[in-house]
């Protein structure tokens, strides 16, 4: 499902407007983008919780030529599945 089916599903599903599924789908993910930037996470009861995570800085290999290089310490956005979500799906 890419983001035009779901703006269709949720405009069908919440008797909106797909111009108005829109608006709050792009909420949505700008307060979940603004909540990890501010270090905090988002925690949705029985659907899971988004949250940055930390990667360290590291050394890698080039598969190329087999040079060792640096890469830095970056954050990352995680999704951990909550328990009703993962429980429906088996």
């Amino acid at each position: 499902m890419n983001k035009s089916e779901l703006i269709l599903a949720l405009s069908q599903k919440a008797e909106l407007s797909k111009k108005d599924a829109e608006k709050a789908l792009s909420a949505f993910v700008e307060v979940v983008t603004e909540t990890l930037k501010a270090g905090d996470k988002v925690q949705l009861v029985g659907f899971g919780t988004f949250e940055a995570k930390e990667r360290p800085a590291r050394t890698a290999r080039n598969p190329r030529t087999g040079e060792a290089i640096e890469i830095e310490a970056s954050k990352t956005a995680a999704f951990k599945v909550g328990k009703a979500l993962k429980d429906s799906l088996n």
